[in-house]
């Protein structure tokens, strides 16, 4: 079987636990590829690594790699009462 490159975009969220400062990981186009890291650079190497892990799942079941369509960000402000 060929190899086939694809790309995925992924969302880094810092996150703060107690005195531990990281990153979680989301990668929409893949639900459920989630992950974590101390780092950006060990977050975005753990994303690269969960990401294979899925698609090799996908491809054991017989099943399609999901193909990124589209890359929206958006931000969207609200009011909140004090």
């Amino acid at each position: 079987m060929t190899p086939m490159n694809v790309s995925y975009t992924v969302v880094l969220i810092p996150t703060e636990y107690e005195d531990e400062v990281g990153y979680t990981v989301r990668v929409p186009a893949l639900p459920g590829c989630i992950t974590e890291g101390d780092t950006v650079e060990e977050a975005l190497a753990n994303a690269k690594e969960a990401i294979e892990g899925y698609l090799l799942s996908l491809r054991e079941r017989g099943l399609s790699i999901p193909q990124e369509t589209g890359k929206y960000a958006y931000q969207v402000e609200v009011s909140v009462s004090s």
